[in-house]
């Protein structure tokens, strides 16, 4: 389909059918709220036409009160504006479901990225054997986090995926009624999630959607692909899991909650089978073969319920006595059924996802300082870093937990259950350790180190150390930190064991958040490429990790354009990314969009390797070109975040002091226990979501814009405009940023240009924004941002135009705490609870 003809199919299965259901919310059941579809509208047009104006939110909020109220306590407006927040978190979900329900109808089976896409290339281009070699030796990892960029409570969760069916089937009733439900259903978790509860959250989407969305894709793959000769590996799509694992600076995942995640990946696993063993055993009846499968539905029943030991081993055995017995005696009738729950097992195993355990370095390093102290015999002031390394390589020291407390204690503990993990999920069910904020060799080494002391023998380590590079210095390491551990003996072994090859994560949203958003992205690519190098000195397969969020702001943005630009010069063994949040509900969410989603990472990977394209290899120039405007960016964000009011502006004038407050999720909004807020204890989901939720979305684009300028001024935009013309990459930096500055929405704080504390330093802010916009738009020609992107884009205006009365509400409730009028109290609760439905509407943001 052209940009025009998905514009106007959008129009006409997304907006006019949002207009009609949204009109059954009149006659919706709210408590107190008969009116609000009335009301809205108007609080809608005052904010729209204020901002325009320059009005502050509290003249529109105050306008908006006396024009069509005739409210006159605070507790009466208050009481209102909570109801008009319900009101628009509901519109909120129907919009989702509306879209979801849309996604099919947009996009269609052989457009850029698709299978049937890559089969047509692959044939033309004789390429079709390069492909299955490349198929062979591939893999797509998607890592789901418990980052709480949104946490709808599980309740909501179904209603959605049930509104999203009855869309489909356009039946008018059971949508009425599912908008009845989600009226009455309350859309606050009344205490914070525990790591548990963010697990099943997650794993509701691994039974209900990924199950089968992976599953036919597999299938997908081996009937274009596969033939006598070649059956596509099983392992080509995986799951990862972080919830209930990633300990890093979260107090509330212990080694216990870890071991319960475990099991209930495990169970849950079983669960899936068992339901498709019954769909199967409906068609399977015949002699022979429905005993076994009678058999093997028992054998997965005692393991759900009596806790009875199952393998993914058994469970082949006996479908491959099933499918002997059925090509012998049946014909081989339905054995197509067969292979796909076949091919299930082999995907899945009994662990369903991967749980990886993710700690930081520094929480390690105090835990081996406190093991030494106790058990070596050194004195801790007087020994060198090499004398802790070297004592922790060779000692015969085995702790025993219970000796120790706190941390220390249940870093062991998790240790040592990493054992009955892998014996009950199998070793595909825990497999690696990742360590935040690494950047020493020592911080790899604490992790080998501790595995020794906790009684494993070095050969039976069998977990990828995975290090962490996130910052500006750890990236700056990267390369020297690894070239020390490939030199290392004992570490080589290790690897050796595991296959010669070394999983590296970076961190996208750190990096962004550290260096802002082109030198982020540049180091990154730069890091990659140094690491690549470096492994294939050594004879490593090295496999990247990007933590990427889901907005341009944290590293994220469209990831089938982001890896379809990366060069030779980096290693394309494995694409690996994390989700978390509103990416997966809405990048990955339900079946159509999950297979779709897999299929872009899967060819942009392919792609790569077997076919060529001059636009994604860098030349020297280009290189040189994108460093000196990296370098330029950078120092105009690092005087940004030099500023003295940097800190107190996010403090006194954002969001950001609320997100620790919310019961989104489990995990604190900064590391560290101290009450002072420094800039490093940041995180960056709460760092870039403040600046989301001022719809300012400095770190997407900040120093861009006058990196651009400057050499413009120097005469030298021609340069630029090839780099954007020649280069995948720079060309996806550009798109990316430009989605982040699209919903930046700059006259929502107007009014704090007035202000006398912060007044000049929301000028420096809207000045950047502003040459940012103009200088991108120059550089692509776009009369508009996102001008080639018309979904994306107009699903952007709809969710704004549907939030901006909560924003409204927000920055009402704000300038009220910050004028200290009022009930505090109340208005407090304003802000955070329109947090949810800002955080929620902003789903596409990925």
């Amino acid at each position: 389909m052209q940009n025009e003809e998905k514009a106007e199919k959008f129009r006409q299965i997304v907006e006019n059918k949002f207009q009609i259901y949204n009109s059954l919310f009149m006659s919706l059941p709210y408590d107190k709220m008969t009116n609000i579809g009335m009301l809205l509208p108007f609080l809608y047009e005052e904010s729209k036409a204020g901002y325009e104006q320059g009005k502050s939110p509290e003249e529109i909020v105050e306008e908006f009160f006396s024009k069509h109220t005739e409210l006159e306590t605070e507790e009466q407006k208050t009481e209102l504006l909570f109801k008009i927040i319900q009101y628009i978190e509901r519109q909120v979900v129907l919009f989702d479901s509306i879209e979801d329900a849309a996604f099919p109808g947009l996009h269609s089976e052989s457009e850029a990225g698709t299978l049937l896409q890559l089969h047509e290339r692959a044939l033309q281009e004789h390429q079709l054997e390069a492909t299955r070699k490349k198929i062979e030796d591939f893999a797509v990892r998607v890592v789901f986090t418990a980052h709480p960029t949104q946490f709808y409570p599980n309740s909501v969760q179904r209603i959605l995926h049930d509104l999203r069916s009855a869309i489909m089937k356009d039946s008018v009733t059971e949508i009425d009624m599912l908008l009845q439900q989600l009226g009455k259903t309350p859309f606050l978790n009344r205490e914070k999630p525990t790591p548990l509860d963010e697990a099943m959250s997650i794993i509701f989407y691994l039974r209900y959607v990924y199950y089968d969305s992976i599953g036919e894709l597999y299938r997908k793959i081996k009937n274009s692909f596969g033939n006598d000769h070649f059956i596509p590996p099983h392992d080509i799509f995986q799951l990862g899991f972080w919830p209930g694992g990633d300990r890093d600076g979260n107090p509330f995942v212990t080694a216990e909650i870890t071991q319960k995640v475990a099991n209930e990946l495990h169970i849950s696993i079983l669960k899936s089978y068992y339901e498709h063993l019954k769909n199967l055993r409906r068609r399977l009846s015949f002699r022979g073969v429905s005993e076994i499968l009678e058999q093997l539905s028992h054998e997965l029943y005692d393991a759900i319920f009596k806790e009875e030991k199952i393998t993914a081993e058994h469970i082949l055995s006996r479908i491959n006595d099933a499918e002997h017995i059925l090509t012998a005696q049946h014909n081989g009738l339905f054995r197509n059924l067969l292979e796909d729950f076949k091919d299930r097992v082999g995907i899945f195993g009994t662990h369903f996802a991967t749980l990886d355990i993710r700690q930081d370095s520094r929480v390690h390093q105090s835990v081996i300082d406190e093991v030494i102290a106790k058990k070596s015999g050194f004195d801790l002031q007087n020994i060198t870093t090499e004398d802790k390394i070297e004592w922790l390589l060779e000692t015969d020291v085995i702790l025993d937990p219970s000796d120790f407390e706190g941390i220390t204690k249940d870093t062991l503990e998790n240790i040592y259950n990493i054992r009955n993990i892998q014996k009950n999920n199998g070793e595909r069910g825990l497999s690696r350790y990742i360590i935040s904020n690494s950047d020493e060799v020592k911080d790899v080494l604490n992790v080998f180190g501790m595995f020794r002391l906790c009684g494993y023998r070095e050969e039976e380590i069998n977990i990828d150390i995975v290090p962490l590079f996130e910052t500006m210095e750890g990236l700056d390491a990267g390369e020297n930190v690894m070239k020390a551990l490939y030199e290392l003996p004992v570490y080589r072994k290790h690897l050796e064991r595991r296959g010669n090859a070394q999983t590296i994560m970076l961190g996208f949203s750190d990096g962004t958040k550290d260096g802002g958003y082109l030198k982020a992205n540049w180091e990154i690519y730069e890091t990659k490429e140094q690491l690549t190098r470096i492994s294939d000195e050594n004879n490593i397969k090295v496999i990247f990790f990007d933590g990427r969020g889901g907005p341009p702001a944290r590293g994220g943005g469209k990831t089938h354009d982001f890896y379809a630009s990366q060069g030779k010069t980096i290693a394309n063994n494995k694409i690996e990314i994390t989700i978390q949040g509103q990416t997966i509900t809405s990048v990955f969410g339900n079946k159509d969009q999950a297979k779709y989603n897999f299929e872009q990472l899967l060819t942009a990977g392919i792609e790569n390797d077997v076919f060529k394209n001059s636009k994604k290899d860098l030349t020297e120039k280009e290189r040189n070109l994108i460093q000196e405007l990296a370098e330029i960016s950078f120092r105009k964000y690092s005087d940004l975040k030099a500023h003295p009011m940097f800190v107190p502006y996010l403090q006194e004038m954002s969001t950001l002091e609320y997100y620790g407050r919310t019961n989104i999720g489990s995990r604190p909004s900064k590391r560290g226990g101290t009450n002072e807020l420094k800039f490093e204890d940041l995180r960056a989901i709460p760092f870039v979501g403040s600046w989301s939720q001022l719809k300012q979305n400095v770190p997407g684009f900040f120093g861009f814009g006058f990196a651009l300028n400057e050499l413009k001024i120097q005469g030298r935009f021609d340069e630029i405009h090839a780099l954007y013309k020649w280069s995948d990459f720079f060309k996806t930096l550009v798109l990316n940023s430009m989605m982040s500055m699209n919903k930046s929405y700059f006259p929502l704080t107007y009014y704090m240009k007035n202000n006398e504390k912060f007044g000049s330093f929301w000028t420096i802010l809207f000045e950047e924004y502003e040459l940012s916009k103009s200088m991108m738009l120059e550089l692509t020609g776009f009369k508009m941002l996102m001008e080639e992107e018309p979904l994306s884009r107009k699903s952007v205006q709809i969710r704004e135009k549907i939030v901006l009365p909560l924003l409204s509400i927000q920055q009402y409730a704000l300038m009220k705490i910050q004028k200290n009028e009022g009930n505090r109290e109340a208005y407090e609760k304003l802000v955070m609870r329109s947090l949810f439905g800002n955080i929620n509407a902003s789903r596409n943001s990925a």
